[in-house]
C-alpha cells in the first residue's frame, strides 16, 4: 500500500519534468492506475481488518482520483 501511495506523486512529478504534454498525461494515467491500485488494496484490507477506520481514506483517495482526471481534462484542453 505504501508503494501505491508514494508512486502517486511521483509519477506525476516525473511526468511533468518531461515538459512535454503527452508524456505528462501518460504519467497522470500511469498515477491514477496507481491510485486504482491503493483502492484496491484498501477494500482487501477493509476485508482482512474490519474494524480499522478507512472513511478518511476513502474519502482522500477519492479526492485524488477526482483531481487527478481533472488535471488530464485540463491539460488535455489546452491548445
Amino acid at each position: 500500500m505504501q508503494r501505491a501511495a508514494v508512486s502517486i506523486p511521483s509519477n506525476i512529478a516525473e511526468g511533468q519534468s518531461r515538459n512535454h504534454k503527452p508524456e505528462f498525461i501518460q504519467f497522470l494515467h500511469i498515477a491514477y492506475g496507481s491510485s486504482s491500485e491503493l483502492e484496491t488494496q484498501v477494500l482487501i484490507s477493509k476485508k482482512e481488518y474490519p474494524d480499522l477506520a478507512y472513511g478518511d481514506i476513502e474519502k482522500d483517495l477519492d479526492c485524488v482520483q477526482k483531481m487527478l482526471m481533472g488535471l488530464i481534462r485540463s491539460i488535455k484542453a489546452r491548445n
